[in-house]
Order: structure tokens, then sequence, then C-alpha cells
């Protein structure tokens, strides 16, 4: 384990080695004569001794610190905590996906501390170490670094922090915020009004996201699509901003025949001023430190000093507070800087001796450097590595900057002259459009992203994968290899994965989509891309991929078979891009909050609603789709419901396809099960959607009724629910059925005579 004596040895044996460099005359370091040499030897010596002083004290102190705060044993105890505190961010919102009757979003948040005063265990604890909060979205959202709170929860181990506090309340005894906090939320918020009131919700949401790092309105379907494309970092604030707003002041002074200092100036208050309305996120941290050596490099006439800016600042924080080095946002931003200015310049230069003019050169060079630097490190994260995100940033390269400095001239007027800003915003929206569709057209190519082992050593070997490929390629014979099986690989697999996918299948009747813990079935019309849809997911980007990889257009008819998050969650994208003709409901109008979004987004799109009642037949060609249930009718609008009296009013339908009938059943549990069979229903089908994700609340007389040849689950990988019941796979493979899970089998589909095509790539746990 890493400790605070490591701090004190590395900084001795630091300290030592400088004292080394600066004693002895070292022949290598006399490039150019002896003057330079000995600047050079005593430049090295000096950094040594000075950061070994820093390694030594404060770093050591403040990691001790840490290591014996009293607060960590309360900790470990799992103790009830009550503490004051100085935020030091802004709380970051935290999704979680919808299920049930919770809705989908952003209900809890995460914000940093310093204590100024603890209570743990029935007793005064003395603690001033940093402590992350674990708190509702309501009541906390709105608050800003600098303003002093109390918290009252259950203390849990922290990792860079000494303790986390579970927050359940709102805050306490919140003082005022610093006024230059104020102003810039103020300006935050200005820039998101403009944003909804010129543009649509995903470029609303893009906008602030892309000038200072607010995700909050920002439709969580973009960021996965973002995420898998490799173009996430344009959701965090990080130096690329700086750069931006950096380099547009430096050219309006240059542009006002301003002098070196003074622009030096202008551009320092600038960065001031940023990295307060940014906010101080350890990636802002290390741009703006490095930008400050720049500018003063700048100043003196050193203006080729990126690396040692760079080096500079990286030194600087971390000797500051060890924990950054820990953070990811900040190993990200620094292993990209580096790339751009150790590999991307060079891979520059040499494609421009090659012929290939500059600017194009450039284009490849950036992303293609910061994506290879980084890729390790993303990978080891999250899993994943993105095949396509060197071209998606190649795409959205020349748009970011442009949109980022509109957005933030759209800030700055917001407050004054609210017109401009939405001139600005107005502006700004053709390329946050370039950049949602970017995003989304490169998540939806087929193996956009790869499986890759997770974790330290998964980020290792793809390390050593990485720098063996480049040392391969540095050989001209090797080079020529290694392009021959890239394109006979590509020759394979382009026609196999893209070309010709075997997806969707010739046929295909009816298709369960893989939208993660939730229902979405697909029934084919005789209508070429022409389908009606029942549910539709929890997710808008799940539902809306498996209707585009069935090539689905338009839609007659949607039906909601009841108003749980994961039924009605993806309608806003079935609406916003398909050619939709109504919604259908049945009875239950509960939760409140899910029929109000489902005739919000109907009524913005101009689609009517429709209500489905027993005994009701529909038909299209070569489809008919009967209603069977439910039985009671249930018109409250209001109220409270539980989430059994909810499931039990589902809509149960009868579909009759060109494979023979299927029976979709939505979440209905027992009650709802017992009532068509004493209806006398006619339950028998070919197909069963297993109701409620194979739940263990299923009737051994339902299925018998049903006699089903094929059981459709649609159910979530890793779900935390325990679907589906294992008892309820055991009965269905007693009556002979074949059991598919979307969960194991992504999207199923059904094909003439009851034959089965599984596209084997399901969606992987929640997140």
């Amino acid at each position: 384990m890493v400790t605070w004596w490591c701090a004190v040895v590395v900084g001795v044996l630091a300290g030592a080695l400088g004292v080394i460099v600066l004693r002895r005359r070292f022949p290598s370091l006399d490039l150019e004569g002896d003057t330079r040499g000995l600047w050079m030897r005593r430049g090295i010596g000096w950094s040594l001794l000075v950061c070994g002083a820093f390694s030594v004290a404060p770093t050591s102190f403040r990691l001790r610190g840490w290591e014996i705060d009293p607060l960590r044993v309360h900790a470990a105890r799992g103790e009830e905590a009550r503490l004051t505190v100085v935020l030091s961010d802004r709380p970051k919102a935290v999704f979680s996906a919808g299920f049930a009757g919770k809705q989908a979003g952003a209900h809890s948040a995460v914000v940093t501390g310093e204590v100024r005063h603890a209570r743990a265990g029935g007793s005064q604890v003395s603690s001033t170490g940093s402590v992350l909060l674990l708190v509702p979205a309501n009541g906390w959202a709105d608050l800003l670094p600098g303003q002093e709170v109390q918290a009252e929860g259950q203390l849990a181990p922290g990792d860079t922090a000494v303790a986390v506090l579970r927050v359940r309340g709102p805050p306490e005894g919140v003082t005022p915020a610093p006024v230059w906090q104020q102003v810039a939320e103020s300006m935050r918020a200005g820039l998101r009004r403009a944003a909804a009131d010129v543009l649509g919700p995903e470029s609303a949401g893009l906008l602030p996201a892309l000038v200072v790092g607010d995700t909050s309105a920002l439709p969580h379907r973009v960021v996965e699509e973002f995420r898998t494309a490799g173009m996430s970092h344009l959701l965090a604030v990080s130096g690329a901003n700086l750069a931006i707003v950096g380099v547009a002041t430096l050219l309006l002074l240059r542009a006002l025949r301003v002098g070196p200092r003074w622009c030096a100036a202008g551009s320092g208050v600038m960065l001031v001023g940023f990295v307060v309305l940014a906010g101080p996120e350890p990636s802002v941290l290390r741009a703006a430190v490095m930008g400050g050596v720049g500018l003063l490099a700048l100043i003196i006439g050193r203006e080729r000093s990126a690396l040692p800016a760079l080096a500079a600042s990286v030194i600087v924080l971390v000797l500051h507070d060890p924990a950054m080095s820990m953070n990811i946002g900040f190993v990200l931003s620094v292993l990209a800087t580096g790339a751009l200015v150790l590999v991307a310049a060079k891979w520059s230069r040499c494609l421009t001796g090659r012929g290939m003019p500059r600017l194009i050169a450039e284009a490849l060079a950036v992303p293609a450097a910061a994506h290879l630097a980084t890729a390790p490190v993303v990978a080891g994260m999250s899993g994943k590595v993105s095949l396509v995100a060197i071209g998606a940033n190649l795409l959205a390269a020349p748009v970011v900057a442009p949109a980022t400095v509109l957005g933030l001239l759209a800030a700055l007027a917001a407050g004054g002259v609210p017109w401009l800003a939405e001139w600005f915003v107005w502006s700004a929206g053709p390329e946050l459009y370039w950049m949602v569709t970017v995003g989304r057209h490169a998540a939806a190519i087929p193996g956009a992203a790869m499986d890759w082992p997770a974790g330290w050593w998964g980020g290792m070997l793809l390390a050593v994968v990485l720098v063996a490929a480049v040392l391969v390629l540095r050989r001209r014979r090797w080079r020529v290899l290694v392009l021959a099986m890239i394109a006979g690989l590509l020759v394979v697999l382009v026609p196999v994965k893209v070309l010709a996918p075997g997806w969707p299948p010739s046929g295909w009747s009816s298709v369960a989509c893989d939208v993660g813990q939730g229902d979405a079935v697909v029934l084919a019309t005789d209508e070429p891309g022409r389908a009606i849809l029942v549910d539709t997911g929890p997710d808008p980007g799940a539902v809306a991929g498996c209707l585009d990889r069935l090539g689905v257009d338009r839609i007659p008819l949607v039906i909601l078979s009841h108003l749980h998050a994961d039924h009605v969650g993806g309608l806003s994208a079935v609406l916003a891009e398909h050619s939709v003709g109504a919604v259908a409901v049945g009875s239950g109008r509960l939760p409140v909050w899910a029929w109000r979004q489902v005739r919000s987004e109907a009524e913005r799109t101009q689609v009517p609603v429709l209500w489905l009642t027993v005994g009701q037949r529909l038909d299209w060609p070569g489809l008919t789709v009967e209603v069977l249930g439910p039985g009671h009718v249930d018109t409250r609008q209001e109220g409270e419901a539980s989430g059994t009296e909810i499931n039990n009013a589902s809509v149960v339908l009868r579909a009759t396809t060109r494979s023979g009938r299927v029976l979709l059943t939505g979440d209905v549990e027992i009650s709802a099960q017992t009532d068509l069979l004493d209806a006398g229903a006619d339950l028998k089908a070919d197909i069963l959607k297993v109701p409620h994700h194979g739940s263990r609340y299923i009737v051994p007389e339902f299925l018998d009724a049903v006699r089903p040849r094929i059981a459709l689950i649609s159910v979530g990988a890793g779900n935390r629910y325990g679907h589906p019941n294992p008892g309820t796979l055991s009965r269905l493979a007693s009556k002979g059925a074949t059991v598919l899970r979307t969960d194991q089998d992504g999207d199923v589909a059904v094909v003439g005579e009851l034959l089965v095509v599984r596209r084997g790539e399901p969606r992987g746990p929640p997140k």
C-alpha cells in the first residue's frame, strides 16, 4: 500500500539525486558548450531538489494527515455522523435508469467538501479532511463551491477522501456562496435558458456541456452515444476548452495590436475567469496551471515551452493535492496533452513531408495521438475500446471550437443582453446538431466499440499492444505485412459485419428487442419498413437502435402496456425519429409523472393518444392485434398505486402474425393472470412474451393455458431484481417451451414457421 512514508522516500531520493547533479559534472549535458551544459545541469539539479523538498513537506504531511484522520475510524464502523463542510465543487448528477415507478434520471449527486466540524458516534471528532457526499439531487443540485452546509447521514470508507457520507435529507445551515461563484452560476443559468429557448433538447443540453461541463440537461442517450463513439471528452471541461478560449482571446488582442505582455495579461484574466465559470475540475486546473506557465514563458520570450509547462503543472498540482494523481479526468487530460506535444507534432510533420496538406495532416494526427494515448486508461475504466473514435473526432473537430466560443459568448451576454445570447446560441445550433449526428451515426456502426478486459491489467495489456504496434509499424517490411493483414481482415469482416450482417433476418414476424431491463416488442406487417411497437423500453437509445437495425421507419401504432419507466422510457426517441400514427394506452394513468410525460411527448410531436378496451381488434396487412385485458378498469389520474397494481393493469394483447399467435402480457402478475383465466380468455399462443421479465409471480395454470412453443424473456443483463426467476425458467422448460432471453441472446426474432434467430449482441449490465 502506498503511504505517507513513500512520499518521504521519494523526496529524499530526488533531493539526493539533485545534489549529486549539482555537484558533479556530466559531459553528456554539455550539448552546446560549457555554458549551456552548465545551465541544463543546474536546471535539472534544482528541479529535483525543489520537488524532493516539496514531496517531503508538505506532501507527506498531507498524506499522513489523511491516513490518521479520526473520521476514518468512524467511517470504517459505518456510524451515523453530522458534518459541517465547505463545498469544494458543484454537485455532479448521477444518472440512474428508470424501472417500474421510478423515473429515469439524475435522482442523486456527488459532491466533495472540506470538513469544518464533525460529530460521529455520539462524540465530537477533530477532522479537517476532505469527504465525499452522496446526496439527493433535490435540494443539493443548485449548491455552489464555497458554501458551508450541514449534512447528516451514514459514514463509509473512502478512497481519496477520508470518508464517504450517504446523506438522506436536504442540506441544513446553508451559507451564501461567494460573489464570484454567484456570478458564474448566473452566467451558466443564462446559457441554459438561452439554449433551451432556441435549440432542440439534445443540442440545448450539449451546449452547456461543451462550454462549462454542465450535463444536467443532456439526454442520457447522447451521453451513451458519445461514449461509444469515443467523443465523451467533449462533454467534460478540459484543457482543450481553455485552449480554445485562450487562443480566441489572444487572436482578438493581437487583432487590436496589443503587445505580447498585455496579451499575456489579458489571457491570464480570461484563464482565471474561465476556471471560475467552469469549476475547479482537475483537468481544468491542470490546463490553468499549464496556461499560466505558458503565459509566463510568453512574457519572458520563451514561447516554445509546452512540455515544460505540462510537467510544471502536473508537479505543482500533484504536490498540492496527491489525490489528484488518482483522478481519471486528470490522468486523461495529462496523457492527451502529452501526446499532442510529443507525438502529434511529429506525426503531422511526417505526413506533411509525404505530401499531405498541413491542415489535413494536423486534423489526422491530433485525434489519433490523443486517442491512442488515452485508450489504455479508457479501456481499463470502461472495458470498451472504441474503434470509431479517431474518425468520429476527426469529423466533429472542425465545429468544436466555433461552438465553444459562441457558447461562451452566449454565457457572457445572457445576463445583460438576452437577445444577443440567443443569437449566439442560434449561431451555434448547426455545429451542435452536427456533433450529435456524428456521435449517433458513429455509435450505430456495427462493432463501433469492442469489449476489452477491464481493470488496471486490461489497461496495461492495451498499452503493451499499442506500443508493440507502433514499434512494428516503424519497420517498412513489417508495416507492409501488417497493412496487408488489416486489409485482409477488412475484406472478410466488412461484408460479414456491415454489408451483410445477417440482421434483420428475412421474413421476420416479431422481434423482442434487447433494451436492457425493460420491454420492447416489434410486430411486422406485410409492408416493408412498417411495424407495430409494443412498449419502448427504459432507454431512448436502445429502442431506437433496435428499430434502426430492423429498418423500421413507419409505426402506425405504439402500444404502451402500462406506464412503468421500463416500458415508456424510450417513447421520446420513437416519436422523434419515426413516423408514428398514434400512441395507445390502457386504462391505467399511474404513475402520474409517466402519464404526464407520455401526453407531453405525444403533444410535442402532434401524435394522438388512443385508449384501448377489452375486445378491441386492430388490423393491418399481415397482422391482427386483439385486446384481451385488463379485465378491470382503473381510470385514476391522481393518487398512489403499488407496483403490483400498476403491473396488473397492463394491456394484454394477442397478435396473429405470419409465424402464428403471439401473447404479449406486459407485466401482469398473479391477480391479473387469474382474472384472464376466470374470464375464459383464449390464451393459447405459439409465442409467449413472458410476464414481468420472467419473475416468480406466474400462475402455473396460466402457462398451461398458453402452452407456448417459444418463450421470450425481455430482461437486462446483471439486473438486481433476480430476473428471470429460476423456478419460472424450470416451469417453462417443463412445458416444452424454448426459452430465449435478451440478456443472453440480444435481439431475438421469430421467422416463418417459428424459426428463431438471435442477434447475439446483448446489452451489458445497467450502469
